[in-house]
Protein backbone atom coordinates (compact mmCIF):
# COMPACT_ATOMS: atom_id res chain seq x y z
CA UNK A 1 0.00 0.00 0.00
CA UNK A 2 2.91 2.37 0.66
CA UNK A 3 4.09 1.77 -2.89
CA UNK A 4 0.72 2.86 -4.29
CA UNK A 5 0.84 5.99 -2.15
CA UNK A 6 4.33 6.76 -3.45
CA UNK A 7 3.07 6.55 -7.04
CA UNK A 8 0.09 8.79 -6.26
CA UNK A 9 2.32 11.30 -4.45
CA UNK A 10 4.62 11.47 -7.48
CA UNK A 11 1.63 12.07 -9.75
CA UNK A 12 0.46 14.89 -7.48
CA UNK A 13 3.92 16.50 -7.55
CA UNK A 14 4.06 16.23 -11.35
CA UNK A 15 0.65 17.89 -11.68
CA UNK A 16 1.68 20.65 -9.28
CA UNK A 17 4.95 21.29 -11.12
CA UNK A 18 3.06 21.39 -14.42
CA UNK A 19 0.54 23.90 -13.06
CA UNK A 20 3.39 26.07 -11.77
CA UNK A 21 5.12 26.01 -15.15
CA UNK A 22 8.19 24.19 -13.87
CA UNK A 23 11.09 23.72 -16.28
CA UNK A 24 11.15 20.49 -18.28
CA UNK A 25 14.12 19.17 -16.30
CA UNK A 26 12.16 19.29 -13.06
CA UNK A 27 9.26 17.44 -14.64
CA UNK A 28 11.57 14.87 -16.18
CA UNK A 29 13.20 14.19 -12.81
CA UNK A 30 9.78 13.60 -11.23
CA UNK A 31 8.78 11.36 -14.13
CA UNK A 32 11.89 9.26 -13.59
CA UNK A 33 10.99 8.98 -9.92
CA UNK A 34 7.47 7.98 -10.91
CA UNK A 35 8.80 5.16 -13.08
CA UNK A 36 10.95 3.91 -10.21
CA UNK A 37 8.04 4.01 -7.77
CA UNK A 38 5.77 2.28 -10.29
CA UNK A 39 8.40 -0.38 -10.89
CA UNK A 40 8.64 -1.11 -7.17
CA UNK A 41 4.86 -1.34 -6.95
CA UNK A 42 4.60 -3.59 -10.02
CA UNK A 43 7.24 -5.97 -8.67
CA UNK A 44 5.37 -6.32 -5.39
CA UNK A 45 2.05 -6.85 -7.13
CA UNK A 46 3.53 -9.40 -9.51
CA UNK A 47 1.44 -8.15 -12.42
CA UNK A 48 3.12 -8.73 -15.80
CA UNK A 49 1.11 -6.00 -17.56
CA UNK A 50 2.22 -3.48 -14.95
CA UNK A 51 5.85 -4.52 -15.37
CA UNK A 52 5.57 -4.20 -19.13
CA UNK A 53 4.10 -0.71 -18.79
CA UNK A 54 6.90 0.32 -16.43
CA UNK A 55 9.51 -1.04 -18.83
CA UNK A 56 8.00 0.93 -21.69
CA UNK A 57 7.93 4.13 -19.63
CA UNK A 58 11.51 3.57 -18.55
CA UNK A 59 12.59 3.12 -22.17
CA UNK A 60 10.73 6.27 -23.22
CA UNK A 61 12.44 8.30 -20.50
CA UNK A 62 15.82 7.05 -21.66
CA UNK A 63 15.28 8.66 -25.06
CA UNK A 64 16.89 12.09 -25.49
CA UNK A 65 14.54 15.05 -25.29
CA UNK A 66 14.52 17.17 -28.44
Amino acid sequence: MDEARAVLARLDRIEELDREGAPPGALLEELRGLVQAAETWAKLEGDERARTAVDRCDAALAEPVA
